[in-house]
């Protein structure tokens, strides 16, 4: 059951939120690079195989200093537990107690833990896995051993993720099959309130007058491209908003020298980019000031961004390039939101299932599973989600070899995307 924020008195002060320790060395980020999307990585050494943990940066073992960062399945056992009423820390002295673990893990280092409330009490087998804490760093939680791990059911590791139920949230365009899916895919998560976004009333697409059966729907009107639309409608429900989905996208297929002028290159600027920046500045301080309402507090905001902004692809130069810029300015938006705890979930798709890439063979992500990526990114502790196996496989060849993948673009067609 969700219990609602209690009403604020606006004689009271307003409180700050807290943070858990956001120190790290950069060595120890390694993880925290992991925890982002979502997997569990540890230092292994190239000379003996040695896995370690805490992070450091020779091996324990052997002295080796050539350790590489790699995935672990986290099963181990929960060999002992505590509960700590006592921190020096404010963030974990106010959500005292914690349930913390000690684990030995099959792949050789013991590791201390959050442990998740289902676990049964030492001994017993678990699996730990990486998430984000609030301040955007690793932290390592042991769920049961055969258990996917469920966050939000714990009342002190809930604040971990950024789960939808209960939360009232903005999606700034719904015309659009991705924005109306990702609605959809919010009112069956739970959602107590879905503004949705509507920048030309006459228009009405497939699909959108459905929207209103929907109980949690309202829509406003939102219009990216506008300033004072978006400040005017920032001043009505700003002070309100849990979480800000941007769903609000320009897509031309062009290149350089695909058609003369820069009118599409500019509107696919002004909506991607310059739409995104619109929004920060307006919902942005609304988003930081509620950070520490209780349990409904502000908690996300949700980028979707094409993969195309890693590695520009050709044939749609111009809209790779509207997307690298909003990656930029998100990347500038999550380090501006991290004081407040509010996380800044970047949501990657290859070429979306829409009228848009209809010349494009597949494969292609269907517009609900993508909203579907959405919505698992916020019930999970992730800020980097690849939501198909298009985006995953991109990724994978930009990390492995940016300039490799670049080359490799230079020659492709729009039916060789995949």
């Amino acid at each position: 059951m969700t219990v609602k924020a209690k009403r604020k008195n606006p004689i009271l002060r307003t409180r700050q939120a807290t943070l858990p320790p956001i120190a790290r060395s950069r060595v120890a980020l390694g993880m925290t690079a992991g925890a982002a999307v979502g997997t569990l990585e540890l230092q292994v050494c190239d000379a003996c195989g040695a896995v370690q943990y805490p992070a450091t940066e020779i091996c324990r073992q052997c002295l080796g200093d050539q350790l590489t960062w790699r995935r672990q399945n986290g099963a181990g056992e929960l060999i002992s537990e505590t509960l700590s009423h006592a921190s020096q820390e404010l963030y974990y002295r106010e959500r005292s107690p914690w349930r913390l673990g000690m684990v030995k893990l099959e792949a050789g280092p013991t590791v201390m833990t959050h442990v998740e409330a289902s676990c049964p009490a030492a001994p017993t087998l678990v699996r730990v896995s990486a998430a984000l804490d609030r301040a955007g760093q690793a932290t390592l939680i042991a769920s049961p051993r055969e258990v996917a791990p469920d966050l939000g059911s714990d009342p002190r590791l809930r604040e971990m993720t950024c789960d939808p139920k209960g939360r009232k949230i903005l999606v700034t365009d719904g015309k659009s099959q991705t924005g109306q899916a990702v609605v959809r895919a919010l009112s069956v998560a739970g959602a107590e309130l879905i503004w949705v976004g509507n920048a030309e009333p006459w228009k009405n697409p497939p699909g959108f007058a459905g929207l209103k059966d929907l109980p949690q729907v309202t829509f406003v009107p939102l219009d990216v491209t506008d300033s004072r639309s978006v400040m005017e409608l920032a001043g009505k429900i700003g002070g309100k908003v849990d979480i800000v989905i941007n769903t609000a996208d320009h897509h031309r297929t062009f290149g350089i020298a695909g058609r003369a002028g820069v009118e599409n290159a500019q509107s696919e600027m002004d909506v991607n980019y310059l739409g995104l920046l619109r929004l920060a500045q307006a919902f942005g301080p609304a988003l930081r000031g509620r950070a520490a309402d209780g349990r409904d507090n502000a908690v996300a905001w949700v980028n979707l961004l094409s993969i195309f902004a890693l590695s520009s692809f050709p044939p749609q130069g111009t809209y790779s390039a509207s997307h690298a810029a909003a990656l930029s300015l998100a990347q500038c938006l999550r380090a501006d939101m991290r004081p407040a705890g509010i996380r800044v979930i970047n949501v990657f798709s290859g070429p979306v299932d829409d009228e848009w890439a209809q010349l494009m063979l597949p494969p292609k992500v269907a517009p609900s599973a993508l909203a579907n990526a959405v919505v698992g990114a916020l019930k999970g502790a992730v800020e980097d989600v690849y939501a198909d196996p298009i985006a995953r496989d991109w990724h994978a060849r930009w990390r492995d070899d940016p300039k490799t993948l670049e080359r490799e673009l230079m020659v492709a067609t729009p039916s060789s995307a995949g």
